[in-house]
């Protein structure tokens, strides 16, 4: 299966042109800019990720990928305020490597969390989020430390439902939701205590991507294996990938990245906050 860019600039400008907005090429770094004409916000896409996905998963994931854009750009158009929807603030996991401001210098709310992650706070507005920038906190007269806070409150409160599978006698803990915050579920302290309660090896986590949340009851090298090799198969087929490293729960519950070498266990990676 495949797909030129001449035919997906040709999609891209079908779903995403007009609705008051306006496409630019760039052809040296291989992306497209998608801008609104009323306020100059947008997004920069990558046009080899979006191949990568055609090529990977098919036009139905291109198709997914390009509605969230659409949502996202929606969401970019209207005026959100943070009075009134408190109960809609949620922490966000995102790979240390994400942009820690908007594409107009504005700097994103955020915390520190691993070496691999950082935490940053949205704004939930059904289809799509809006992460939450320091302007827009001003602009709202809200606190950043309250709006952490709320931002835990909340999350605590989603539900959660857990499915579980062993594995070489290694027990496998997954979270699915599909809400945008399944990864983010890793802040839920009470959710890590009762996994803790659990476990009766090592106590491990991965969050290969958004859409999922995976606690790993360690019991024997195999398992770490086991660990690797679906961190890594859902590393690669995740929307909004975060690492394909898993952690490790040390005895001051601080999470600890390891790498896995095939059928040794596991050698610990720098301490982490």
């Amino acid at each position: 299966m495949c797909m030129d860019r001449a035919e997906l600039r040709k999609m891209l400008e079908l779903k995403l042109n007009g609705k008051g907005r306006k496409l630019h090429f760039d052809h040296k770094k291989d992306s497209v800019r998608v801008e609104q004409d009323m306020n100059g916000k947008g997004v920069t896409l990558s046009i080899n990720e979006l191949l990568r996905r055609f090529e990977e998963k098919g036009p139905e994931a291109l198709d997914q990928s390009i509605i969230a854009i659409d949502r996202g750009l929606k969401a970019m158009a209207c005026a959100p305020h943070l009075k009134g929807n408190e109960d809609r603030i949620f922490p966000v996991i995102r790979s240390a490597s994400f942009p820690n401001q908007t594409a107009d210098g504005q700097a994103l709310v955020s915390r520190e969390h691993t070496a691999e992650t950082r935490i940053y706070y949205a704004l939930d507005l059904g289809d799509a989020c809006r992460l939450i920038d320091k302007r827009f906190l001003d602009q709202e007269g809200m606190d950043e430390q309250a709006l952490k806070e709320r931002a835990t409150v909340n999350l605590s409160a989603l539900p959660t439902k857990i499915k579980k599978d062993i594995v070489r006698n290694n027990t496998f803990y997954f979270i699915s939701m599909n809400d945008g915050y399944d990864a983010s579920r890793l802040l839920n302290r009470k959710l890590v205590a009762d996994m803790r309660a659990k476990a009766k090896g090592d106590l491990t986590v991965a969050i290969p991507h958004q859409d999922v949340l995976i606690f790993g009851d360690i019991v024997n090298p195999e398992g770490y294996d086991i660990l690797a090799q679906m961190t890594m198969k859902f590393y690669t087929t995740g929307a909004l990938r975060i690492t394909m490293l898993p952690f490790i729960f040390d005895e001051k519950e601080t999470l600890e990245p390891i790498f896995i070498m095939a059928n040794k266990r596991p050698i610990p990676g720098n301490d982490t906050n």
